[in-house]
């Protein structure tokens, strides 16, 4: 495939979409990022990036190079030869919400023309690419999934704030409803990424995604009960752990936190789950068991919080709790299904002052009724106790040893006295 003047639309300007918009700038495409969010397609136009892992100066460089159009008018879509949605999927009441997705493929739809190519990363269930999405791009193309137009799936791997494992050194799984769509995906790929991995159909690329997540998801609720129960027990998990991590073959390391957040692990596993309770009428238990583990994790650290403040005959009631972290995982702005934002909500129920310190996310994202601070010395020692949620980089761990009475480290962080882990 010739990249030179080929044209890309990329429907999604987020962590998933720019990253790979930007890629495909370096490696000679016209781009058009599309989103529909005027807000963030002003400011992409202004050289400000929304995700960390794309750099202002990497988004300056696209821009000045004049194939990079970012636009929120779906009609930029004209004349594509391939078009990649990754756009949200999220849960609506436990039910995969496909909105964002159907709509991508209806506008897609209104420029699809023979040979153009139209790929789906947004994770969801197996089945949609060829359930969903096709139906929609030939009855608004009058157009034929195959014969006249290629369509194909590759679940999205981008890991936030990740310097090591990148999209362009990132094995990326692709998959084609027939030979000639995968020939055209995975070349499209090839010119991106340093190594491309073929499977059979869309079904088993949207199954890849799926298990990938849900191995995570399970494993982590594995070690969060484990290390509840451990607790109780007075044992220290960490040094389990640490233990068991120095066998080399057989296990993989886990560690507990307060929860899980992101796009992934909160809703991908439930994607799977919905699927096989829908087509096959059976419970997938274990998914349904890790959700139960992770999503009371921030019930737990609200409640070793109270444990911790009652130790010093403190009720949380007016006692002031600073947070440290909003994002829900370290070294980047994305707070989406936090668990801080749920322990902030039950701290403040319970009658809490809450101070909360992230370098990384941006203000609106900071719950109402919540202080935004700066950790510092003083802010360290005027709270009654300082929780660590995000172990961000920024943060000066040091100081807030030095000056915090009481620190709970649900990241077996630190080590002093004034320390109490997870």
């Amino acid at each position: 495939m010739e990249t030179n003047g080929r044209r890309l639309v990329v429907v999604g300007q987020g962590y998933v979409g720019l990253p790979l918009a930007m890629r495909a700038v370096e490696v000679g495409f016209n781009v058009v990022g599309v989103d529909t969010d005027d807000d963030k397609i002003s400011a992409i136009r202004g050289g400000k990036s929304p995700v960390e892992d794309v750099s202002g100066q990497r988004l300056e460089v696209a821009l000045a190079s004049g194939r990079y159009q970012p636009t929120s008018d779906a009609a930029g879509s004209k004349g594509f030869d391939v078009a990649v949605i990754s756009v949200p999927t999220p849960l609506l009441d436990g039910v995969p919400d496909l909105k964002y997705v159907e709509q991508a493929a209806a506008d897609l739809s209104a420029h699809l023309r023979l040979g153009a190519c139209v790929i789906l990363e947004s994770t969801t269930y197996p089945g949609t690419t060829e359930e969903v999405v096709a139906p929609i791009l030939e009855q608004g193309s009058g157009l034929r999934a195959g014969p006249d137009f290629h369509l194909g799936y590759s679940p999205e791997r981008i890991d936030p704030g990740n310097a090591e494992w990148r999209f362009e050194n990132t094995p990326k799984v692709v998959s084609g409803i027939d030979e000639a769509s995968l020939a055209v995906v995975q070349t499209f790929y090839g010119e991106l990424v340093e190594k491309t991995v073929a499977v059979s159909s869309p079904k088993e690329a949207e199954l890849t995604k799926l298990l990938e997540n849900t191995f995570r998801h399970v494993n982590i609720a594995l070690v969060n009960e484990l290390a509840m129960f451990a607790h109780d027990l007075g044992i220290d998990v960490w040094e389990a752990i640490d233990a068991a991590t120095t066998k080399p073959f057989g296990y993989m390391r886990f560690t507990p936190g307060p929860g899980v957040g992101g796009h992934c692990l909160p809703i991908d596993p439930s994607y799977l789950s919905w699927r096989v309770r829908q087509s096959l009428g059976h419970s997938f238990r274990f998914v349904e068991l890790a959700n139960d583990v992770n999503d009371h994790m921030p019930d737990y650290v609200v409640q070793r919080v109270v444990e911790l403040l009652n130790g010093r005959s403190l009720p949380v009631n007016g006692r002031r709790v600073l947070l440290l972290g909003l994002a829900y995982k370290k070294n980047t702005g994305d707070a989406r299904e936090s668990p801080s934002r749920r322990i902030c909500e039950l701290l403040l129920g319970l009658g809490a002052d809450i101070r909360v310190a992230d370098p990384h996310v941006v203000d609106h994202h900071v719950p109402a009724g919540v202080t935004r601070v700066e950790l510092t010395a003083e802010e360290a020692a005027s709270a009654d106790l300082a929780v660590l949620i995000v172990d961000h980089d920024d943060f000066d761990l040091d100081l807030l040893v030095r000056h915090a009475t009481l620190v709970f480290d649900t990241r077996n962080r630190l080590t002093a006295p004034n320390v109490v882990p997870l």
